[in-house]
């Protein structure tokens, strides 16, 4: 398989998130950033969002950080849909056309392809990077592997945190678009 290069603005968007890594307060205030600069610089991730394991039940992920259009899946069990895929398999879980792929749990009529990306600390997933797209197979092998490097990011900074609740049900909110 040959080599993929990230493009030089995804090489930047890495950058930015290993800064903020180093000088956030809190897993929270991190993926905040990291929503909002995905969001804003790569014009064709419409939904971006972090999901976590809930703490208090494991084979249930919780709606984190994100910016896009409410959803109402702010609760996913690890066995269902494409989140719960990727939590379940803890691989990465690209999917083409949402419409075709009978896990998909609808969000909105708007979105046409997914990307799902597992967080792991210490070995184990704890969550995972959602991004939808409005565009059919929007994303590519680049996406996969830029994302599974942003989701190492988090995963260094709760290693590194010792952070032992990545997900508190009770503060994760989104961010308006």
């Amino acid at each position: 398989m040959p080599a993929l290069d990230l493009n030089a603005e995804m090489l930047s968007l890495l950058s930015h998130m290993r800064e903020m890594a180093s000088t956030a307060p809190s897993l929270d205030a991190l993926q905040k950033g990291i929503v909002e600069a995905i969001a804003h610089r790569l014009p064709y991730c419409n939904w971006t969002g972090f999901y976590m394991l809930d703490p208090n039940d494991p084979d249930t992920l919780v709606l984190g950080r994100y910016i896009g259009d409410p959803t109402p899946h702010v609760r996913i069990p690890v066995a269902q849909g494409i989140c719960g895929a990727a939590a379940a398999s803890a691989q990465t879980v690209l999917v083409d056309d949402v419409n075709a792929d009978p896990r998909y749990l609808s969000c909105s009529i708007k979105t046409k392809s997914e990307i799902v990306v597992p967080v792991f600390a210490h070995g184990k997933v704890i969550g995972e990077i959602d991004i939808d797209s409005h565009t059919h197979a929007a994303f590519s092998q680049i996406d996969r592997k830029f994302l599974e490097e942003a989701a190492g990011v988090v995963g260094a900074y709760v290693e590194s945190r010792s952070v032992t609740c990545p997900c508190n049900p009770e503060t994760t909110r989104g961010t308006a678009a």
